[in-house]
């Protein structure tokens, strides 16, 4: 028996400039080196997620460059990764899915829109680099 799948309204991917579709530089038939290796055209990624157990190809489809895949193989359009980041983030994806998590555009009487997980965050070094405080303002009294 088939799992259902819910569609969620999602934006559009922020897809890096120049990367897709990856089908532009990937074909169907081309061979594929599946040992972990660094890829010189793709040198400005740099993998800060789980880096020591993970690589492109547990995410990225290796024969169908523009999906990902689940790990039980299934493919997935790049507008449905938060289903691919729920399968080691369900707490996250559950809270995502009931809007305690991540942005949500449009209004209670008009079409929603969910924030896909790389709206906010880079898949490939998911942390939010920190942030730095700035001075306090100064006070009109204190402006001379």
């Amino acid at each position: 028996m088939k799992a259902k799948v819910t569609l969620i309204a999602v934006a559009p991917p922020p897809f890096s400039p120049d990367m897709f579709p990856c089908s532009a530089c990937h074909g169907l038939t081309d061979k594929v080196n599946r040992v972990p290796h660094k890829v010189d055209f793709h040198d400005t990624i740099v993998l800060k997620h789980d880096e020591k157990n993970r690589w492109c190809l547990d995410c990225h489809s290796a024969q169908h460059r523009d999906s990902l895949h689940l790990a039980d193989g299934r493919l997935v359009a790049f507008t449905e990764s938060y289903r691919l980041c729920g399968q080691c983030h369900g707490p996250t994806l559950r809270n995502w899915k009931a809007g305690e998590h991540g942005k949500r555009t449009g209004s209670w009487s008009s079409t929603k829109q969910y924030l896909l997980c790389p709206s906010c965050h880079n898949p490939h070094s998911p942390h939010f680099k920190p942030l730095h405080g700035r001075e306090a303002p100064l006070r009109q009294e204190a402006i001379k």
